[in-house]
């Protein structure tokens, strides 16, 4: 009697031991299995994947919102009176969790490639719960730093595109596995087809929602956005410093942007924050009133402010260590700068000024004479009326008729009827508050506050006419917009890619199944299991021979082992039945495609 008994015949396999310990803490064999995953686990694997998506979008919002770090740290200022970059500490934790959520989310994708049951270890768990509450804790300051998804949506659309196709070698080994053909997980396997093929054939037709303003003629391309120095050139020099400001013009800037408050004796003075703590040295002139409020100092205490010796201490932009030595010199003793004073410069050069009035606190002597303070000081300068962007909407009908020559500028949104009856012409808006139709409309738009390069050449795509910028030195090096292309080339490129990914998806399920594909074309006329087993075990790769090999062992016991006899009265009674049944021959190089039926003697299905 000739008695079928397979042998084990184990390899060490150290790619599986660490793929499987790290994730699940299952360093041994005995502890790895294929059954199905769990339901709790299943939830677990969902968390893991939400937690991934969160923090990918959460890394990406903090990578392209470079455009406002400075920004973000004035309002982390004004909440704690202290200056940090605090960008620092939010992308380095950012990255760390990125890192490790997405090393998680590779090895759960490789337990799925090679079907092995997920079982994520209790400390990963508890560390997946830490990513989310981070980005719940900060979701505060989305509103402070936005990011605008939809200006570059070509790109997001093409990495998405990439993604899912890489996806299809996952669904194709799902399919290629005989075991999802079994009645209680077919319908997943069914599902899982579906929804792929579902998301596949959204990203297909994707562009045709897609709208992006660089998508267009290169005829249709407005003149360049004229470039106003927000508080001068500060990556160069102190912000609201007459050498900010030389330094901004020699950037070749339209015009100038600063923030005025109005001192104790009457004289407009170029100051952005409350108190002079930031930027001038009071805490060491004036100890005692560092706290006060910058417009309750006279304009003599002000002027002797050494207002420059902050920017070499804290270096906002990095840029200190390029300096040369007398550029040092110059930066370190400068002073607080008036309004009269700016606007002198912009006279000489002929360039256009706006500034942001901030009225004083009550009990000011000032309080109700700021505006007119104000005005007389533009008088006295000497600069043309049309040069000047006025924006304070505190009495403006009385402005206009004072000093009717002035660009009345709102910096609100407001209806067309409201702004042609205050005799608005421009509007003074954040890049993230501006819609198409603002920026299309007959009232002149000026964006803030536009630092990077792309972001600019979004805006000139769109179509605005000028931007309020704090890097005027590197949106000088933009001539022309980083990316514009035509309907027709953007066509192009989305057919191309969306033929490419079809192909490499097809490509994909044709190498993992074609084991089922050559058995459908080898043309068997005769469905004898014996022939179908002996020429897919001919077809095993060698790595499977060496790990599991079969010997037939001579025994005097009568009868075949139960196994044995189970297994082939199974697969007697599916011969059978697609014997009656042709319509079902489809079906056959997946039924005994199964692993386990090599492992069962030939003889024994002879018999």
């Amino acid at each position: 009697m000739v008695k079928h008994q397979p042998l084990q015949v184990y390899e060490r396999q150290l790619c599986l031991s660490c793929l499987t310990g790290i994730y699940g803490c299952r360093w041994k064999r005995y502890q790895r299995s294929h059954d199905d995953t769990t339901k709790w686990e299943f939830l677990w694997s969902l968390i893991l994947f939400f937690t991934f998506s969160l923090l990918l979008v959460w890394f990406y919002f903090w990578w392209e919102a470079h455009n406002d770090y400075n920004e973000f740290n004035w309002f982390l200022y004004n909440r704690s009176g202290e200056w940090i970059d605090g960008t620092v500490p939010i992308l380095a934790t950012t990255a760390a969790g990125f890192t490790y959520i997405a090393f998680l989310m590779i090895l759960a994708l490789c337990h799925i490639a090679v079907g092995q049951q997920l079982n994520l270890h209790w400390l990963h768990k508890v560390m997946l719960k830490c990513p989310i509450f981070g980005v719940f804790v900060y979701v505060q300051c989305l509103g402070k730093v936005p990011l605008t998804f939809s200006k570059i949506c070509p790109f997001l659309h093409l990495g998405a595109l990439v993604a899912v196709t890489a996806l299809a070698w996952l669904v194709a080994g799902q399919v290629a596995r005989p075991r999802y053909f079994v009645a209680h997980l077919f319908f997943t396997l069914v599902v899982v087809l579906l929804l792929y093929l579902s998301v596949l054939l959204g990203l297909y037709m994707a562009p045709l929602s897609i709208t992006s303003p660089c998508i267009m003629d290169h005829a249709n391309l407005t003149p360049r956005p004229d470039v106003i120095g927000h508080q001068g050139a500060p990556m160069l020099a102190p912000e609201n410093t007459i050498l900010s400001f030389q330094r901004a013009l020699q950037m070749n800037v339209s015009g100038l942007e600063a923030d005025v408050a109005i001192s104790l004796d009457g004289v407009p003075f170029l100051m952005r924050d409350r108190t002079l703590r930031r930027t001038t040295d009071v805490g060491k002139v004036f100890p005692a009133r560092q706290l006060d409020d910058a417009s309750s100092f006279n304009w003599t205490d002000l002027h002797s402010l050494n207002a420059g010796q902050w920017f070499l201490k804290d270096d906002p932009f990095w840029t200190v260590q390029s300096m040369a030595q007398r550029e040092v010199m110059l930066v370190g003793n400068q002073s607080v700068c008036s309004l009269e004073q700016l606007l002198r410069l912009a006279t000489l050069h002929n360039h256009t000024v706006v500034f942001s009035l901030r009225r004083p606190p009550h009990g000011h002597p000032c309080y109700h004479s700021w505006i007119n303070d104000t005005l007389e000081v533009i008088r006295q300068s000497g600069i043309p009326q049309h040069l000047v962007m006025w924006t304070p909407d505190w009495d403006r009908g009385q402005v206009r008729q004072v000093a009717p020559g002035l660009q009345q500028t709102s910096v609100e949104k407001l209806p067309p009827q409201v702004l042609h009856q205050q005799g608005i012409s421009r509007l003074l808006l954040r890049y993230s508050q501006a819609s198409p139709y603002d920026i299309r409309s007959n009232v002149s738009v000026t964006l803030y506050t536009v630092n990077e390069p792309w972001l600019f050449s979004v805006l000139w795509c769109s179509g605005v006419s000028s931007v309020s910028s704090e890097a005027p030195n590197i949106l000088r090096k933009v001539p022309y917009p980083i990316w514009l292309i035509s309907p027709d080339e953007y066509c192009l490129i989305w057919v191309a890619a969306d033929l490419i990914s079809f192909t490499v998806v097809i490509g994909i399920f044709v190498f993992q199944n074609y084991h089922i594909i050559r058995w459908r074309l080898s043309g068997m006329h005769s469905y004898n299991p014996e022939q179908i087993m002996l020429s897919a075990a001919v077809r095993r790769s060698s790595r499977d021979l060496n790990i599991m090999k079969e010997k037939l062992i001579f025994s005097g016991k009568e009868g075949p082992h139960r196994e044995e006899s189970c297994t082939a009265c199974v697969y007697c009674i599916v011969c059978l039945f697609l014997w009656l049944c042709p319509s079902t021959l489809k079906w056959l190089p997946l039924l005994f495609s199964s692993p386990y039926l090599f492992t069962t003697d030939l003889m024994t299905l002879d018999r």
